[in-house]
């Protein structure tokens, strides 16, 4: 499909725009869907589309606060090893089979089972076992202490099947989904997802239109075209040079909000010159995050002043590295690197991704350290960096992506970036990072259900990792989407993901 330029997208938003069947949504993002088992998804694009049909105890409302969904109310013990929860009564699935603490145990029990290869086990590594209590209470005992539990089961990939669509489809749930959710599975190809309205949807009015399509439309200019022809009417993201030309449009409404994906780029410390924290430490004070913002995401983004986002619970601002080049050389001069160095810089190929490339290789090359940029495909990249079972064997030099932390709650934004325990292939701990009072202070924040016990552990963490430099801190990007003026009730959340239950086209 032919790329639109700027002119040409600005001239179609221009046009009139066509009328589309009430109550038929289509949506449009900028990839297709990898699946539709969220307990099997790492994606957010396809954890969006399974929470039409499936959900789970806990959720997230459009502020990305914690809210029950399935459950009604929890209790935790004093040392955060047990939580009971008790479950809403007279939901049903949308294959008739009655929700209860029978269903809740089938799942979970599903989920961390070993012989699955299930990609989301990883959440729930702490349960020891699920007790049902009675048919609408369940207890889940943990082998640690874990405070983050709650807001680990409001994960978007911690959802409830139907035990018969378990029992009868098994590994095949990807393609079958049968859930509590607000809509039905209709039919699934490689771009596209329809749902159809679900008549006994627990929610009183809800929901409001009779069917939504999902569609993956990756090329920019694609999503603009399909939101001006009325063929969608919710896309993200929208691309940085389009939000003024959209938001000058009264037919559309443009979604610009700060969101939780921390912005960075990972260097392996088990690796030359990368074992010297004055060595990333100066790669800190040589990029110009400013500049990278404007040039990047057009301005739209916020410094990254800490290990998390500012919007999960417990961050505490750490401060900024500030752009100076002459300490960046000093740092690298004392670490014995006085001519720089040469490395290799991996990351994803969306256009965003590899802009971010251009900009580190030119700004690190000004300190005299040549960058070699290699972007690589979704599925090699994944094999060259979850491949490795040993972290000597790891290739791994440089890495740039983007994290967001689903479950609102900064043990997510620390245990799986910057553990000992959360190396490849396990987590996402790119930076082979492992600092023993940085494990410590995660363990200790994880060891209470005190906010303020937990709080004060993360602030230690989040000031270690600050000093020790494992990642260049770049920014926080900004949730750009945007949506025809007639339709309320679609929210983009922090962490990327989608919530779609209330939509409506009036």
């Amino acid at each position: 499909m032919r790329l639109l330029s700027a002119l040409a997208l600005t001239t179609a938003l221009a046009a009139p725009l066509p009328v589309w069947a009430a109550g038929n949504l289509t949506v449009s993002i900028d990839q297709n869907l990898t699946g539709l088992d969220p307990n099997d998804l790492n994606d957010n694009a396809s954890l969006s589309a399974a929470r039409l049909m499936l959900q789970g105890l806990y959720g997230f409302d459009k502020d990305m606060k914690i809210v029950p969904v399935l459950a009604e109310s929890y209790d935790a013990s004093e040392d955060a090893k047990e939580f009971t929860v008790r479950l809403r009564h007279g939901v049903v699935f949308q294959d008739g089979d009655a929700f209860n603490a029978a269903a809740v145990k089938a799942n979970i029990e599903r989920l961390v089972n070993p012989a699955n290869h299930l990609k989301r086990a990883s959440l729930l590594s702490m349960l020891d076992h699920v007790e049902v209590v009675d048919d609408y209470t369940v207890k889940f005992l943990l082998k640690t202490p874990f405070g983050a539990f709650i807001p680990t089961l409001a994960h978007p990939a911690i959802a409830m099947h139907s035990p018969k669509s378990i029992a009868e489809h098994g590994a095949d749930l990807t393609r079958t989904p049968v859930g509590t959710g607000p809509f039905e599975f209709v039919s699934w190809t490689p771009d596209t997802l329809k749902v159809k309205r679900f008549d006994h949807y627990w929610k009183p009015g809800l929901p409001k239109v009779d069917s939504l399509t999902f569609r993956g439309v990756p090329e920019n200019g694609a999503r603009i075209a399909s939101l001006q022809a009325g063929e969608s009417q919710f896309i993200y993201p929208v691309p940085t040079e389009m939000v003024q030309v959209v938001s000058r449009d009264p037919r559309f409404h443009m979604v610009n909000e700060p969101s939780i994906f921390a912005r960075y780029a990972s260097m392996n410390v088990m690796k030359k010159p990368f074992d010297d924290v004055r060595v990333r430490q100066a790669l800190n004070y040589a990029v110009d995050k400013a500049a990278f913002i404007r040039v990047v995401f057009n301005g739209l983004a916020d410094p990254l002043k800490s290990a998390i986002p500012t919007k999960l619970t417990f961050y505490k601002e750490q401060g900024e590295y500030p752009y100076d080049p002459a300490k960046a050389k000093q740092l690298l001069a004392e670490a014995g690197y006085p001519n720089g160095f040469e490395t290799t810089l991996w990351a994803g190929n969306a256009t965003t991704t590899i802009r971010s490339m251009q900009f580190l290789q030119q700004q690190l090359g000004a300190v005299g350290v040549k960058v070699n940029v290699q972007p690589l495909e979704a599925g090699l990249m994944t094999q060259r960096i979850f491949g490795v079972q040993n972290p000597k064997d790891a290739e791994i030099q440089m890495y740039t992506g983007a994290w967001s932390a689903s479950t609102g709650d900064a043990d997510w934004g620390l245990r799986p970036l910057f553990s000992t325990q959360g190396f490849p292939p396990t987590l996402y701990n790119t930076a082979y990072y492992s600092s023993p009072q940085t494990d410590k202070d995660i363990q200790d924040g994880l060891g209470t259900a005190d906010p303020a016990k937990r709080g004060a552990a993360y602030a230690d963490a989040q000031a270690t990792i600050w000093k020790d430099a494992p990642w260049i801190f770049l920014c926080v990007e900004n949730i750009l989407a945007a949506q025809t003026a007639k339709l309320t009730g679609v929210y983009r959340l922090a962490d990327g993901t989608m919530l779609a239950e209330e939509a409506d086209l009036h």
